[in-house]
């Protein structure tokens, strides 16, 4: 411990200014090719399904009004959702878990890792987390240089520590976490009616065409009908199982964990890259969290309903609509803490 704190405070080999302003819009533009690339399927699949379709195919105006009225539905709250993933605040770790000056002085000048520690547990006695790292010691970022909250997880392409951080999604170029996770569980749930629609009502229409009976489809047109049938199955079934995945989690009061993140604790030699992202996802992706008894991986588990009530909120209303309606984790570690489940082993902060 006692070399991450000091590696901190290292500055980086520095390079010229000019350099470092062209690195940084490089990386920045690239990180939005992800999201560039769902914009402009998106785009082409409006252009596919309501002109080539509704208007230049389907001759019963009844259909066409019928198709055309659902599918903006679902176009709207499906990008509704998607803007409000990608451009949600993500807060930043409230100052009260940040290191203050003298205590990081201390932990600079500290001979031992032991003596840090116990510098960290002085600091945190009174702050409201529970978990611990795998050593059983209070979980500290060196980069941001502040105690991390219950579930909270530094991401390195933001630079930051994110609050009960699920993943860093790269088709939103933001992180997954409390602050917009109820609208990425909407993004992906909208998404895949949006693709289960274009496919249903696509299909009659691709069979006859793929029978050479094109109607009053033109030769172009033709083509758009295919290609939106085919994409839209490949991303119902893409997001069908992440959808599922993530209700999973959901339900149980889980998060994915980075992959990434241990990977810097492994020997990763040449060949062997593929066999640790595989144990990664086996193992790493459902790791338990440690608390003070041991590790629970349904430590933060207060039954079905009320865990999808922390991500959706308490009003019904609004489980559908994509506004902020999460409970805030305080509220959900000091239930957990007060109202354990029977059998639990309850982890005190002393």
């Amino acid at each position: 411990m006692a070399s991450s704190v000091q590696n901190s405070r290292i500055s980086s080999p520095g390079y010229c200014a000019c350099c470092r302003t062209c690195n940084m819009w490089c990386w920045k533009g690239f990180k939005w090719l992800p999201v560039s690339f769902i914009v402009s399927i998106i785009t082409w699949s409006y252009y596919a399904y309501v002109i080539q379709l509704c208007i230049f195919t389907i001759q019963s105006t009844v259909q066409q009004w019928i198709y055309l009225v659902l599918y903006h539905i679902l176009l709207i709250m499906f990008v509704w959702s998607y803007w409000k993933t990608i451009f949600a605040e993500i807060e930043p770790i409230p100052e009260k878990y940040k290191l203050p000056e003298a205590e990081l002085e201390k932990m600079l000048s500290a001979e031992s890792e032991d003596s840090q520690r116990t510098i960290l547990e002085n600091f945190a006695k009174d702050l409201p987390i529970v978990t611990r790292t795998m050593s059983g010691s209070i979980r500290y970022c060196n980069r941001c240089v502040l105690v991390k909250p219950d579930r909270a997880h530094h991401c390195s392409i933001c630079a930051r520590c994110v609050l009960k951080m699920d993943h860093h999604c790269p088709w939103v170029n933001n992180c997954v976490c409390f602050h917009n996770y109820k609208f990425f569980m909407l993004f992906l749930g909208y998404a895949l009616l949006y693709c289960l629609f274009v496919m249903a009502t696509c299909l009659p229409y691709f069979i006859r065409l793929w029978k050479g009976d094109f109607g009053t489809a033109t030769s172009s047109g033709r083509y758009h009908i295919i290609f939106a049938f085919f994409v839209s199955l490949m991303f119902a079934i893409s997001l069908g199982s992440l959808f599922g995945y993530h209700c999973y989690l959901v339900v149980n009061n889980r998060t994915t964990l980075d992959m990434l993140i241990n990977n810097r604790r492994l020997n990763t030699h040449g060949g062997s890259f593929i066999r640790i992202m595989l144990k990664n996802l086996v193992h790493e992706a459902f790791r338990a969290p440690m608390f003070r008894g041991g590790a629970d991986k349904n430590g933060f588990s207060i039954g079905a309903f009320k865990n999808f009530k922390e991500v959706f909120g308490n009003s019904p209303n609004l489980w559908l609509v994509p506004v902020f309606t999460s409970v805030e984790m305080a509220r959900e570690t000091e239930r957990w803490r007060l109202c354990p489940r029977k059998g639990r082993t309850v982890p005190q902060i002393v």
